[in-house]
């Protein structure tokens, strides 16, 4: 029989010498079952040291390892895992790749935030840039850094389908929140290399303008700088010309562009 069972012979003579003994652990398993069973099997060692205090750790362990008492592990959902990476923070390659030289209005835009000090308080500007033409299309401030600053910028947004946005990667710009308007309007996203604002020098440039232009910091309240920012979008949109968009402002070099491009059409036709 040992021979069948693989087993030596001294090692058989020692399990008969205590076969007939009493387990000791069977009083210690019955309790620890108790409680195993109690929580429908889902108890770990942990769960049942808690309701066994008195019960050495290790000592539970080795009893629920002798008397295969498993615990049913939960299974991780896919579907939540899928979902739950849906809703993390993403960012996105850049595939503008400091192409500033645009020649088709609303093809491709810029958006970054920049903040406003003012009678000993802050103020958050969140701008939305056309590179081919400089134009401002959308803005809003805020007194707060919340998402809704940037979600009722680019709600403003009436664009064409496969449009190009282009921000850095900061927190909002990587939200889910902002990812999904941007993917309701059927637009692409674009970000800069980490820390590199040079990739997105065109609304880098605008900001610098606009404060040495713009004499905010004496407003009183945020409707009065409100207002003052309004006023310059619209004097920055429709009348300030610009040397490198052959002396016209945003919005007259837009036209332009489209003049040229109907024009290119005709001439092809």
């Amino acid at each position: 029989m040992c021979e069948l069972a693989n087993a030596s012979r001294s090692g058989y003579y020692k399990w008969l010498r205590h076969s007939n003994k009493p387990d000791k652990d069977y009083s210690d398993h019955l309790l620890i079952k108790e409680v195993f069973d109690k929580g429908k099997g889902k108890y770990g060692w942990r769960s049942i040291k808690m309701r066994l205090p008195k019960m050495n750790h290790k000592k539970i362990q080795r009893i629920m390892r002798k008397y295969d008492l498993l615990t049913k592990i939960r299974r991780r959902n896919p579907y939540k895992a899928i979902m739950k990476k849906r809703l993390e923070h993403r960012t996105f390659p850049n595939k503008l790749q400091r192409a500033f030289n645009q020649t088709i209005p609303s093809t491709v835009f810029c958006t970054d935030i920049t903040y406003l000090p003012f009678n000993g308080m802050y103020a958050y500007l969140s701008v939305i840039k056309d590179i081919a033409t400089g134009e401002v299309v959308a803005w809003h401030l805020s007194s707060g850094l919340e998402m809704t600053l940037v979600t009722k910028t680019i709600k403003q947004m009436d664009v064409h389908d496969d449009a190009l946005i282009h921000s850095d990667q900061g927190f909002h710009y990587t939200n889910p929140l902002f990812i999904e308007i941007v993917q309701e309007l059927k637009m692409n996203q674009s970000m800069s290399g980490k820390g590199n604002c040079i990739d997105n020098a065109p609304i880098e440039s605008f900001f610098g303008h606009m404060k040495d232009e713009l004499d905010y910091q004496f407003c009183k309240s945020i409707e009065e700088l409100r207002a003052k920012v309004a006023e310059y979008m619209k004097y920055y949109n429709d009348e300030r010309k610009q040397w490198t968009r052959n002396k016209m402002s945003p919005v007259e070099y837009k036209y332009y562009l489209l003049a040229q491009s109907i024009g290119g059409q005709e001439v092809c036709s």
